[in-house]
């Protein structure tokens, strides 16, 4: 059953038509980080929501190393979206899920909490209210996106990499020319394999484009 008592679709465990990460860890809000970031997709084929969405999964990955990739699920709402969506792609490792046959990627969340048989181990993404209720009630580690983010980018800040000649280093506080100029000389970095440290430690409270792999389509 869903939250409020309608009946709601199969468990995601439960069915042939889900596809999910064994070993996530990460479960990410994808709008709801999204919105905080600041990042745009440029010029390019696809919708602007798409061109955002892929700069903002670029971005994740080239962050991550190749464990936490593997460890990563975000959800994003499909409450209008094309024909043709996918139920879910892989990204560089990272497992994306659209929320086709919820109400919302809220909605998800909850049912993939509610399925998860370890959310001890899971750190939740997400300034939604009702996302963290229902990873309250799991037991699972939540935090705001915003918070989440600015210790990514002062993580990253930190972390020796080879940029372009001349990129600066993002700051927690910045301008948003500067973040701007951050993001895009980090989008241009190789992704990065080697096991790099993460924001929290373990236990811390059709427009699917060609540069996305789909998992499954049913």
């Amino acid at each position: 059953m869903a939250p409020d008592g309608r009946r709601g679709p199969r468990s995601l465990t439960g069915g042939k038509m889900w596809c999910y990460n064994r070993r996530m860890a990460l479960l990410i809000d994808g709008y709801n980080l999204l919105n905080v970031t600041g990042i745009f997709g440029g010029a390019g084929p696809g919708t602007e929501l798409h061109r955002t969405r892929l700069a903002f999964l670029n971005f994740l990955a080239r962050s991550f190393s190749r464990r936490k990739r593997s460890e990563t699920t975000i959800v994003f709402d499909a409450a209008g979206a094309p024909p043709g969506l996918p139920h879910s792609i892989s990204h560089e490792g990272m497992s994306i899920f659209f929320a086709r046959q919820f109400a919302s990627a809220d909605e998800m969340i909850e049912q993939l909490l509610e399925d998860w048989p370890a959310p001890r181990a899971l750190v939740v993404v997400s300034s939604d209210h009702r996302v963290q209720r229902a990873a309250r009630r799991r037991g699972a580690s939540y935090v705001d996106s915003e918070q989440w983010y600015r210790a990514l980018l002062a993580e990253l800040r930190n972390r020796p990499r080879e940029v372009e000649p001349g990129a600066a280093k993002p700051a927690v506080e910045m301008p948003p020319e500067e973040l701007a100029h951050w993001l895009k000389a980090f989008a241009d970095a190789p992704i990065d394999d080697s096991e790099q440290s993460f924001p929290f430690p373990p236990g811390y409270g059709s427009d699917a484009g060609q540069d996305e792999t789909e998992i499954t389509n049913d």
